[in-house]
């Protein structure tokens, strides 16, 4: 099938479909006379793993580590184990750290619970008044950046 067909029938944008084999998650495919993209459904099957993947909100380098853990079919699976609870582990602590930043949230609202003149804005007043504490980190150690995943990724 072309690019466009395996797009269609795996629900990815074909840009995406690109950048998976630019990043060595999907093999290159074959190519036609006409120098088309030829997959096959093993590129399906491959796009489809990195989708759930990607739903469950893993990196590039969390999925070609368990692509090399599916590609290796030998040995244990104590690796692919290890490597959810990792990503269990940093689930948590963002959600730990999104409490935090709500919580925050709501403390601030407080400060102006009714509509005033701007210049009167309790809300503007605390966010001019001093630095607030940086509650989420901008990259976490894992290398996830929250809100940059996409669901078409």
């Amino acid at each position: 099938m072309k690019i466009g067909e395996l797009a269609k029938s795996t629900q990815t944008q074909v840009e995406t479909i690109r950048y998976y084999e630019r990043e060595g998650l999907l093999p290159s495919p074959l190519r036609s006379e006409g120098n088309y993209r030829i997959y096959g459904p093993e590129h399906a099957a491959r796009l489809s793993f990195i989708r759930n993947c990607r739903s469950l909100d893993m990196t590039l380098n969390e999925i070609r580590t368990l692509l090399a853990f599916k590609d290796a079919q030998q040995g244990d699976c104590d690796g692919v184990n290890e490597l959810i609870d990792t990503h269990m582990a940093d689930v948590a602590s963002r959600i730990k750290e999104l409490r935090t930043l709500e919580r925050q949230l709501k403390e601030l609202r407080e400060t102006c619970m009714e509509a005033r003149a701007t210049n009167q804005c309790g809300i503007l007043a605390e966010l001019s008044a001093h630095p607030r504490q940086a509650t989420l980190k901008s990259k976490s150690v894992s290398g996830h950046i929250g809100g940059l995943h996409s669901k078409s990724l």
